[in-house]
């Protein structure tokens, strides 16, 4: 094809040869497959950078796709259209304050997409995709020596989140407890692979959380009574949900034995095992940052209720 190509071309007609390539160009970009997976999403904010993520798939031959956004859980694409290197899809409306179902628009370029989007007040952001990384591991984790994550003071460990938000966290004979809605608690400290062992006890209605990485929620919350959801007691928040309600009543201390290693995550609660070497699509709502490939803190949500935690050990990978 390219010899004939160069052949037509010396005998004068090389417009024609040109219109071919570029036609062939179009078709194969308007297909889609070039955006097909998932994305970690970076959007300017007017005064910071905030996480989302998105996954585009095919089924059936139609486009189709979730997104997470800075808040809440992955929820369905509603319209998604490809027209060449160009991306545009929208969603409907879940914590956000927007008054209309959200707009992403995007161009494709070198890897990555880069485009605009609608800030509730109807300025417009910017924010830039990257495939996400597949974080597959090529031989399992040699584990290192353990930390106590509670030894010392708080400042020794965990630092907060949001300055400006109430710091309701105090330590006292190994419990480190939140009275009120404030804060989340960051570890100074990132990882990569890790095997975690926490305690918690929270009173009725309250709702926590344990982000691995600062980027993948384990959903803690008063539900009883509840079939396993991915959002309730125990879940990968909006994505993985508990095979089994192992869940013990309000007021009662609980245990979380979590290993996660790349994106496979396992978690045992009260020596139950409820999600059993599954893969994390990606970032969950509320994240730090959708940086997946790099190593993250954990952070314990203080944001939504009074919780208390205690015996946390975290084993890292070497």
């Amino acid at each position: 094809m390219t010899r004939t190509i160069v052949f037509l071309f010396l005998l004068g007609l090389g417009t024609f040869a040109c219109t071919v390539q570029q036609e062939s160009a179009q078709v194969a970009n308007t297909s889609g497959d070039d955006f097909l997976g998932q994305w970690d999403v970076t959007v300017q904010g007017k005064e910071t950078t905030y996480p989302s993520w998105f996954e585009i798939t095919r089924q059936d031959d139609q486009l189709t796709g979730r997104f997470v956004g800075r808040v809440g859980s992955a929820r369905p694409i509603q319209m998604l259209k490809v027209n060449g290197n160009q991306l545009t899809f929208s969603l409907p409306v879940q914590y956000e304050s927007n008054p209309e179902d959200i707009r992403f628009e995007g161009q494709l370029a070198q890897g990555k997409i880069e485009g605009t989007t609608k800030a509730a007040d109807g300025s417009t952001l910017t924010w830039t995709a990257v495939p996400a990384p597949s974080l597959e591991r090529t031989s399992p984790p040699n584990w290192g020596e353990s930390i106590d994550l509670l030894s010392g003071s708080i400042s020794d460990h965990w630092h907060a989140r949001s300055p400006e938000a109430p710091d309701n966290w105090t330590l006292s004979d190994g419990v480190l407890a939140s009275s009120a809605t404030g804060t989340d608690l960051v570890t100074n400290q990132k990882f990569g692979d890790f095997r975690l062992h926490i305690e918690f006890k929270y009173p009725k209605e309250s709702n926590s959380g344990i982000y691995l990485r600062g980027r993948y929620e384990v959903q803690i919350l008063d539900d009883p009574g509840e079939e396993p959801t991915s959002v309730g007691l125990g879940g990968l928040y909006g994505f993985l949900t508990p095979t089994v309600k192992a869940g013990k009543p309000a007021g009662d201390w609980q245990t979380y034995d979590i290993t996660l290693v790349g994106r496979r995550v396992t978690v045992n609660l009260n020596d139950q095992t409820i999600i059993a070497d599954e893969e994390i699509p990606g970032i969950t709502g509320g994240a730090l940052d959708s940086d997946e490939g790099a190593p993250g803190p954990i952070m314990l949500q203080g944001d939504h209720g009074p919780i208390s935690f205690r015996n946390i050990v975290l084993t890292p990978a070497r």
